[in-house]
């Protein structure tokens, strides 16, 4: 799977170790930044991974900043993106499995080194389910794209 990452300086720590599970486990890798410890701006880096999940040049994103919030609130401005916040497995399951999620969103002052690769593991091994009542309710927020999105 092609895998976006970007992120900001309070989620390069934790964007590096996800870069090293990825690699590991057989992902392609797109890094769109920060490559440093420097102070910058989330919205700069998560824009860049949110486009290119948008446009089909990675299969999904991941995107870190130091509590999540930013680069998510950033990547929903994309059409076409479904970016999701997590803090657990469940959750990054659940949002695949009812939302399909293309972007998951991790908080690095947050979770840990460990909860953040399980959290990623259970994001990209879990399937959309396809029921009628997700794909109905997906057709919804892309009906709200359509509305608010121009």
């Amino acid at each position: 799977m092609k895998i976006a990452v970007a992120c900001d300086h309070g989620g390069l720590a934790l964007k590096m170790k996800v870069k090293e599970y990825l690699a590991a486990n057989g992902h392609e890798i797109t890094d769109f930044g920060t490559a440093d410890g420097s102070s910058c701006d989330y919205p700069d880096f998560a824009l860049l991974g949110a486009e290119a999940v948008a446009r089909g040049e990675c299969d999904r994103g991941i995107l870190v900043c130091t509590t999540g919030v930013g680069v998510s609130i950033a990547a929903n401005k994309v059409r076409g993106v479904r970016c999701a916040l997590c803090t657990d497995a469940t959750t990054a399951r659940l949002t695949r499995a009812h939302n399909d999620a293309n972007v998951l969103a991790l908080g690095g002052g947050i979770v840990g080194v460990n909860l953040g690769l399980d959290i990623v593991k259970a994001f990209l091994e879990t399937p959309f389910d396809g029921g009628e009542r997700h794909v109905r309710r997906l057709c919804k927020i892309a009906a709200i794209e359509q509305k608010y999105m121009k």
